[in-house]
């Protein structure tokens, strides 16, 4: 019976996902990362969570969380081929809530009554914008820690609720550092530039890609040093900051995407350098 026990027992363990994971517990806003041990006969494939399937590269994966995405159980559905067969074995996962603050912002009336011409225009970009972050790459760009994108004092946390000029409702969607009018700005890692343009809520912007659904933004600038296809170095000068779009007075509006999804760009850059980057 013992030896029969132990037969089963190293079946099953043949057949179990081997994993490790930054976290069980994500709050909505934040990414955790899923690694998979190395298996010669499994390919793991994608990760389905909440609606969304994150493609797994290199045996791992990273899972954002919506910061709309209500506190519960979940399960995270994990698709792989083992001996070129499809299978799928889940894996337990809990949103929590992330407890962020509340404050009132006051900005131009125009921004927040539009008219039909800027809700057109706002409309457009919104969709041009999500057409880059659902864009998956394959390569990575990824070869040393995150930087930041300058060195300042941060005046705004990711995922403080908003409500401008007492009507309008929405959540800080990034992180804002204090940066005066002409303030230069680098690339916090290496990439590629996706967009460099002017846009009615967010002003000069420019996005990079990291790859493999990794994306960096930079927003309210007053002068671009990029251009869209450029292949851009850690700590290179992307341009300058500024105070156009929907703002208070001149800063930096950093943000981050991952699968599409918007999160905390900080935590995930922390996640980033202390498990998978290095020097």
């Amino acid at each position: 019976m013992r030896l029969l026990f132990l037969i089963l027992v190293l079946i099953q363990s043949l057949f179990a996902l081997n994993y490790e994971i930054s976290s069980n517990k994500i709050a909505n806003g934040k990414t955790a990362l899923l690694q998979f041990k190395h298996n010669i006969n499994r390919a793991y494939e994608n990760v389905e969570l909440l609606g969304w399937k994150f493609k797994v590269f290199d045996n791992r994966v990273l899972l954002p969380i919506s910061y709309y995405a209500k506190p519960k159980k979940v399960v995270a559905i994990v698709h792989y081929r083992d001996y070129g067969k499809e299978k799928t074995q889940t894996i337990n996962l809990e949103v929590i809530d992330g407890g962020y603050a509340k404050e009132k912002i006051q900005v131009q009336k125009s921004k927040v009554q539009l008219s039909k011409k800027d809700k057109k225009r706002a409309a457009k970009e919104y969709k041009e914008a999500n057409e880059i972050y659902t864009t998956i790459s394959e390569k990575n760009y990824l070869k040393s820690k995150f930087i930041m994108p300058l060195h300042s004092k941060i005046t705004s946390l990711f995922g403080k609720a908003r409500v401008y000029n007492n009507t309008l409702k929405g959540y800080h969607s990034g992180t804002d550092f204090r940066a005066k009018v002409g303030t230069p700005l680098v690339a916090t890692n290496d990439g590629v530039v996706v967009l460099v343009k002017d846009r009615f809520y967010s002003g000069g912007s420019v996005i990079i890609d990291h790859g493999q659904g990794v994306y960096s933004c930079y927003y309210h600038m007053s002068k671009f040093d990029v251009r869209v296809g450029e292949h851009v170095k850690k700590n290179q000068r992307i341009g300058l900051s500024g105070v156009s779009g929907r703002v208070t007075g001149p800063h930096l509006h950093f943000s981050a995407r991952v699968g599409g999804i918007q999160v905390d760009p900080l935590q995930l850059i922390d996640l980033l350098n202390k498990n998978i980057l290095k020097d």
